[in-house]
């Protein structure tokens, strides 16, 4: 596992959801004046210095779970909201572009200059605004400076790293669907035409030497891609070309997109309804918890501004409807608390917040790794 691999996952994941959520911003006609302020306050937000500075340090990934909390927080630092269904369909089209991507890098190195396209394109979103704009290239002055100069070796290790992140994820997209780069069962088709990698020629061609290092022989041997010469080599300087167009915006061209569940739903409506609206008692319970912990507190619109409501779907009934349809496994953020008093309930308590104080001698573990970033989120 690399320790060097959460900036990148971080960053690429947060430039795909700012090509969906401008994508959904123009096409529901929201005023220019809000949706700017959307872009600008969640790139504000993300690119926040003391953020930043935390995101760079050496460190294992995050769980999952932390990382979606994360994108949820972030999603909401403006006056826009989203719902469950519309935040889940936001983060399986983040995940699933950014691992098509990881996928088809030609060789791990490209994995940076992926990344900056994601940050061209980060910066284009908020060119008239001059101090969110100095964030974002300080930021991609970090990202040149750690890892322009990282070995190749580390490289394969952040994309392995990426990879077993991603590995279970199979969600089926409709562009890469009617473009069939996906299967039906929402695996990837990895493709055998186009440039190979930079530095490596076109195979076909198997060369012998001697023991003196000279070539004795030529053997030329079918293959079964249609391999071009590899492009030149991306720029790694602020401004450039990155020769890849892995990491741009395919939501550039108005397109109909919609993300299909792997597995089995749950055929009751009612129930998973149920499942999608969590008790008023218990989401007061967690929001007195997350205060004490130094948790999230929802940001409320500043003065007389008006917040919105974002649909990812078509229409608010496909909204609906997948909301229903959810498995209740896949929900984030749901937990049902009975808020009734039992005494059998509280000797129960007595004895978990005994085990507490136990363990607070020993080493933090993976669960709670994401809390520090998730916490400095909620002072920006």
């Amino acid at each position: 596992m690399s320790l060097r691999t959460l900036p990148l996952l971080f960053i690429n994941l947060g430039g795909e959801m700012l090509y969906i959520l401008d994508q959904r911003l123009r096409a529901q006609s929201i005023p220019s004046d809000k949706a700017k302020k959307v872009m600008n306050d969640i790139v504000s937000t993300m690119f926040n210095k003391k953020f930043m500075e935390e995101l760079f340090k050496p460190q294992e990934l995050y769980s999952k779970k932390a990382l979606r909390t994360v994108f949820d927080r972030l999603a909401h630092a403006s006056i826009m909201r989203l719902n469950q269904a519309s935040m889940d369909k936001l983060y399986d089209l983040m995940t699933m572009a950014f691992k098509y991507q990881v996928l088809l890098c030609p060789r791990p190195k490209d994995l940076i200059f992926v990344t900056f396209n994601h940050m061209d394109a980060v910066k284009d979103f908020v060119r008239d605004s001059p101090s969110i704009l100095n964030q974002v290239d300080e930021t991609f002055k970090q990202l040149i400076e750690l890892y322009s100069c990282l070995p190749v070796g580390e490289f394969q290790l952040i994309r392995q790293t990426l990879l077993i992140f991603f590995q279970d994820l199979h969600i089926r997209v409709s562009i890469f669907l009617k473009d069939k780069v996906q299967n039906s069962n929402g695996r990837f088709v990895l493709p055998v035409t186009g440039p190979v990698p930079c530095g490596t020629q076109v195979p076909g061609l198997i060369r012998m030497f001697n023991y003196n290092g000279e070539e004795v022989k030529q053997r030329k041997f079918q293959t079964v891609g249609n391999y071009t010469s590899a492009l030149a080599e991306g720029s790694l300087n602020l401004f450039g070309d990155r020769n890849i167009k892995l990491g741009t915006n395919m939501y550039s061209v108005s397109r109909q997109v919609e993300t299909h569940m792997m597995g089995t739903m749950k055929s009751s409506s009612v129930r998973a309804k149920e499942n999608t609206e969590p008790n008023p008692l218990a989401k007061e319970e967690l929001n007195l918890l997350a205060r004490l912990m130094g948790g999230l507190d929802v940001k409320k619109s500043a003065g007389n501004e008006s917040g919105f409501r974002l649909n990812l779907f078509g229409t608010d009934e496909e909204e609906d409807q997948a909301a229903t349809i959810r498995p209740p496994e896949l929900s984030e953020g749901i937990v049902n608390i009975q808020a009734i008093k039992d005494q059998q309930q509280q000797d129960e308590l007595v004895r978990i917040m005994g085990e507490f104080y136990v363990q607070e001698q020993q080493p933090r573990h993976d669960c709670s790794k994401g809390d520090d970033l998730l916490a400095m989120m909620d002072n920006l």
